[in-house]
């Protein structure tokens, strides 16, 4: 073992130590390690940034964005409405979604079916009033699981089948990984479903502030051309349990109705009077396509600049406001500013919200032109609150986000486009068409995520190119000798998941494939069992956040600590070889 094998090894045992340990960040553990790596030498200073430019990397950043944009766009509301319900079971919704993440996994790439799936799970906790990490990981893993049925669900199947054209004459088919690939993800699923999302340690299963909104009272109107108008208020009560809003009454000609409004037939102009979060008055107007309660002051303001944003601010006796309505302060032609709703604990309010007197400590919602809150507030005389993350959004252009993105993924998926590249352009085309705005591009991309990547990646590469991996490759092939051949079957795949877990899957998939072909030389029996053994076992990182990008993309959004993931991990993989072996033996006999 040389210097350079020594120190690399030392520095990966530290940062795993620490990490699991989770005194420290996982950025900083990992950043300090590419620092010392680069000072000891084991690390070129040329390539000691490169990990921040490595596709694994990009894609984590773009894969953020584009999944905000598919949020902001209506496009995760109508999936939300039309597969997921939030009063389900968890285990039921879990079976669900990986059920869904497994199918779709399996005919895309499976980061890019994390990406679809992943803020449609988010929402469906936050409706639900549960943690996102109780469900994120499990649908990770089962969107890691389906792309191994066949050759386009993950990229250790296209590389396994490039080996194997290289080296054998003829590549692995669209579906000869089914089997094997689809009986490991069956079972896996079933252990997910039944098990494995109750083994996740109660860190990462509180429950988020963010299930715990504030009510307001707010007012949506029925334009002209809804497809609603002629329809009975008690009709939309199914839309509003949904949501989870409250219809409270119906205004029309400027008069309010409560109980008679249940039956009243729809015009164009009524206003629903609602209670609500911010969030699910967003979702039912989305749901519903209906308008603010100044419809056209909503459109000019969305057709002017950067468009709008929901910002919340409380009222002290001394704002501008206290004691006036929105109405008599211009507050829509003075600041282009609309009142969407009124915060007022346990306090009816029986008028139109632009003309109801605020008072001391009411919350407004308010929607704004972007980048004006700090302006409006000040002068309203107000306090803002912390920003909650509370989006507009833009249903008219739902089928819009759907298109470019499934136009990038089946680009991606039939090799016309690299990943990386594809949702690259998704990511500009969503800007220009301002389904994400310039100002908020960079607010959506995980950071501390992006710099354990970027930082372990050049580590990786150097254990590679030290010889390291190398080094474990061979003492393998000597620690089985005189085994049969299924054993050593089975130790390939442990060791390739090991390593699967520590570094990046497909330089697993690299560096394993040719030691299995040459272990299947070395018993004179055929290297395709050892081949799909070795793309089962690269695609089955489970222990870490590091060894798959679908396990890094839940890091931040599921709240979770680099040593929550071998839990379900664990057996997860032991499960997945449990399964593999006997049917690799019986489809691709020795």
């Amino acid at each position: 073992m040389t210097t350079d094998q020594i120190i690399l090894f030392t520095l990966f045992g530290a940062v795993f130590g620490l990490l699991l340990w989770g005194r420290f960040r996982y950025d900083i553990v990992a950043f300090t390690a590419l620092m010392v790596g680069v000072v000891l030498g084991v690390v070129p200073t040329q390539d000691a940034f490169s990990g921040f430019g490595h596709p694994a990397t990009l894609v984590v950043a773009l894969v953020l964005v584009v999944s905000a944009g598919l949020v902001r766009s209506g496009a995760v509301f109508l999936i939300t409405r039309t597969l997921v319900d939030a009063t389900r079971s968890l285990g039921t919704h879990i079976a669900l979604m990986g059920a869904i993440g497994g199918v779709l996994s399996a005919f895309m790439n499976n980061v890019a079916a994390l990406a679809l799936l992943m803020p449609v799970d988010i929402q469906t906790a936050r409706k639900a009033g549960r943690a996102p990490g109780l469900s994120l990981m499990p649908l990770s893993f089962a969107t890691i699981l389906g792309g191994m049925a066949t050759l386009i669900g993950t990229p250790p199947n296209i590389i396994i089948a490039s080996i194997r054209e290289e080296s054998l004459g003829a590549p692995f088919a669209m579906f000869d990984f089914a089997p094997v690939g689809g009986a490991a993800a069956i079972a896996g699923l079933i252990f997910v479903a039944l098990i494995g999302w109750r083994l996740i340690p109660q860190d990462a299963t509180q429950t988020t502030p963010e299930a715990d909104l504030s009510q307001y009272i707010a007012e949506l109107t029925v334009p002209e051309g809804s497809k609603h108008l002629g329809k009975r208020l008690a009709e939309l009560d199914d839309a509003a349990d949904k949501a989870d809003v409250a219809i409270l009454g119906l205004i029309r000609d400027g008069k309010r109705r409560y109980g008679q409004a249940r039956n009243a037939l729809l015009q164009a102009g009524d206003a629903l009077v609602l209670e609500a979060t911010p969030d699910a008055l967003d979702e039912f107007r989305t749901s519903l396509d209906l308008a603010v309660a100044d419809a056209k002051r909503e459109e000019a303001l969305r057709a002017d600049g950067e468009g709008v944003e929901i910002i919340e601010v409380v009222v002290p006796e001394a704002a501008r406001i206290h004691g006036k309505t929105a109405q008599s302060i211009g507050l829509a032609w003075r600041q282009r500013t609309v009142l969407l709703g009124i915060s007022r604990q346990g306090t009816r309010i029986t008028k139109h919200l632009r003309k109801t007197v605020v008072k001391t400590g009411d919350i407004l919602l308010l929607l704004v032109p972007r980048d004006t809150g700090p302006d409006v507030t000040d002068w309203l005389g107000c306090l803002p609150l912390a920003d909650r993350g509370l989006a507009v959004t833009e249903n008219g252009k739902v089928w819009l986000a759907i298109g470019l993105f499934a136009g990038a993924v089946a680009a991606a998926s039939v090799g016309l486009l690299y990943l990386p590249i594809a949702l690259g352009l998704v990511v500009v085309a969503y800007v220009l068409t301002r389904i994400v705005p310039l100002s908020e591009l960079y607010d959506h991309i995980n950071w501390p995520v992006v710099v354990l990547l970027g930082s372990m990646i050049p580590l990786g590469a150097a254990l590679e190119s030290s010889g390291g991996t190398e080094l474990i490759a061979d003492a393998l092939v000597s620690w089985t000798g005189g085994l049969p051949a299924w054993a050593v079957l089975t130790v390939l795949m442990i060791v390739t998941m090991t390593l699967s877990d520590v570094l990046n899957n497909t330089a697993t998939t690299i560096v394993a494939a040719p030691v299995g072909i040459q272990m299947a030389q070395s018993l004179n029996v055929s290297p395709d069992p050892f081949l799909m053994a070795v793309a089962v076992a690269a695609s089955s990182a489970f222990l870490t956040p590091i060894g798959h990008k679908n396990n890094t993309l839940i890091l931040g959004p599921g709240g979770y600590r680099f040593g929550d993931y071998w839990r379900m991990g664990l057996p997860l993989e032991v499960i997945v070889v449990a399964v593999s072996i006997p049917v690799i033996l019986v489809v691709w006999p020795l």
